[in-house]
Parts: C-alpha cells; sequence; structure tokens
C-alpha cells in the first residue's frame, strides 16, 4: 500500500487524529525493541546481557546471588581446545606428562555435522560464564581468550589454574559421540599419584564442585544427564587427563552435551540456550564456593 503524504490526508477527527499521533511514536520504540531483542539472540560468540534470574525445568526462576559475594574468590574457566589447532598438529600432538603417563598437548576438539567446532562453543560459553562470575565479585581468569594461535597444551592449562590459587576451576567442552547418545556429564579427578601429580589433596572438594556444577546446570537448562555415560548421574571419574592430573585446586570438566546428536546440537548451536548453560555453571561454581 503506498503511502500518501500530509497533504493529500483528508481532514481527520481530533481523537482520531491524537490515536494516530500516539501509534505513530509508540512503532519506533517497538521496532527499536525488537531490534535490541534479536541483537542478543542467536548471535554466535557474543555473550548475551546477564539475566537476573534463571529459568528452571517448568518455567520458574530462581534469584541469582547477589553481586559482590564472591569478591576475594578467584574462578579459572580453561575454554576447551582453540580453533587453531587444526593447523598446528604438529605442536598439539607432542607428549607432555600428565603425570601417570603421557598424552597428546592438546587435540583438534570435535565438531557439528554442519561444521561448528566445539572450541568456538567452549570459547563463546566461557566469555558468558566470565561475566556472569565477575557480576558477582569474582576474579575470573581464562587459559586462553582466543588470543593465541594453538593450545595451551594441557599441562599449561592446569598450571594456569595452580599457579592463580583459583578457588575453583572448570575446563568447558562439548563431546563428540554418535547420534542418539545425548545429555551431558560432569567429569571429576580420581585419586592420582604419579610422577608430578598428586590429585589426592582435590578429589573430595572437586566432586563436591561437580555435583553442585551438575545440579545448577541441569535445572538451567533442562539437558538431561548423558544416556551413555555416567550411569545416569551425569558425573564420571577419569584418570587420565592431564587437566585434572596436574591441577592442585579443585577442578572439573564438563561436556554440556553431544555435537553429533541433533537434539543436543540445537541447543548448543544457540545463543540463547549457551547464556542458561552458562547461568548453570555459575549458579553451581557459586554454590561450591560459598560452601567451601
Amino acid at each position: 500500500m503506498s503511502y500518501e503524504g500530509p497533504e493529500d490526508e483528508a481532514p481527520q477527527p481530533r481523537s482520531r487524529r491524537a490515536l494516530t499521533m500516539t501509534f505513530a511514536a509508540l512503532v519506533p520504540v517497538a521496532v527499536l525493541g525488537w531490534l535490541g531483542w534479536s541483537a542478543l539472540g542467536d548471535e554466535p560468540d557474543r555473550p548475551a546481557a546477564s539475566p537476573s534470574a534463571s529459568a528452571a525445568p517448568g518455567g520458574t526462576s530462581s534469584p541469582s546471588p547477589s553481586a559482590g559475594s564472591l569478591a576475594g574468590k578467584v574462578v579459572v574457566i580453561d575454554p576447551g581446545h582453540n580453533t587453531g589447532n587444526f593447523q598446528h598438529t604438529a605442536e598439539i600432538n607432542k607428549q607432555v606428562d600428565v603425570g601417570n603417563g603421557k598424552k597428546e598437548c592438546d587435540t583438534t576438539g570435535t565438531a557439528t555435522d554442519a561444521g561448528y567446532p566445539e572450541a568456538k562453543f567452549t570459547l563463546d560459553l566461557a566469555h558468558r560464564l566470565r561475566a556472569l562470575l565477575e557480576k558477582q565479585g569474582a576474579t575470573v581468569k581464562l587459559t586462553h581468550d582466543g588470543d593465541r594461535k594453538w593450545g595451551p597444551c594441557v599441562d599449561e592449562r592446569a598450571r594456569i589454574g595452580n599457579t592463580a590459587h583459583a578457588d575453583a576451576a572448570i575446563s568447558l567442552h562439548a563431546d563428540g559421540s554418535a547420534e542418539g547418545n545425548r545429555g551431558f556429564h560432569v567429569i571429576m579427578p580420581g585419586a592420582v599419584h604419579a610422577g608430578g601429580a598428586d590429585t589426592r589433596p582435590i578429589v573430595g572438594p572437586s566432586r563436591k564442585l561437580g555435583a553442585r556444577v551438575a545440579a545448577g546446570y541441569r535445572e538451567a537448562t533442562g539437558e538431561p544427564f548423558s544416556n551413555y555415560l555416567g550411569d545416569g548421574t551425569g558425573m564420571v571419574t577419569r584418570t587420565d587427563l592431564g587437566g585434572l592430573n596436574l591441577s592442585t585446586v579443585p577442578k572439573v570438566f564438563i561436556e554440556c552435551g553431544n555435537m553429533r546428536d541433533k537434539s543436543d546440537v540445537a541447543l548448543l548451536t544457540s545463543g540463547p540456550w549457551r547464556q542458561k548453560a552458562a547461568q548453570g555453571i555459575s549458579e553451581g561454581i557459586v554454590s561450591f564456593l560459598h560452601e567451601s
């Protein structure tokens, strides 16, 4: 429909003109509001604004901890892998000591069938999680921030948390299992006392951290516990991961979902869902820190 200029408009009653002017004034506001909402939607690698409450299953909300409640606490976030690892296979294939053996410095990580890489997912999630924890007053350090061509190696990732004397550390990942295998699981360190590794002092605290993170994550996202690892508990213990073996601070890994399962992929590739994931992990860490 074409728009006619003011000179072509027929005279209108006073009340109709007032209504028209009010509507015209509201339209730009509505459009700007829609644009603002769209900007916080699915745009990859851009942290959305931190919500004041997290949505739990069933539509209820749980309040976030008060701002500043983590003052003096240090959290280290380890975004798993690095998008540049694909171009540096020789470097990441180098063997490093993980205490009870040797493993690759790092791996490329997995990706969805459409090519969305785990390393991009983990860095975006790390940014969102950092913003939430800093809002609570925590000092947050990342093992890398997309500023390295590859790595760091798993032993260096552990060392960063140790050097920071982190009160809690978490490594963010997404799995690459078969279609039909879905859900998340949290990996905790088992007892390792070999070479340069001694996890015995952190096994107990890490188990508590893992339980809090799993509970917060499930409540915030609705993501089920893994149906292929952990016997339905969402909790797995491993002694072969350098990032855990070499840690001297409470630390866990979280595999946020399976990048090869259609149901999980729909979530992992969604910006708003990643914000929920960050909220759930944050609430788990905050709960642990308040109790430790």
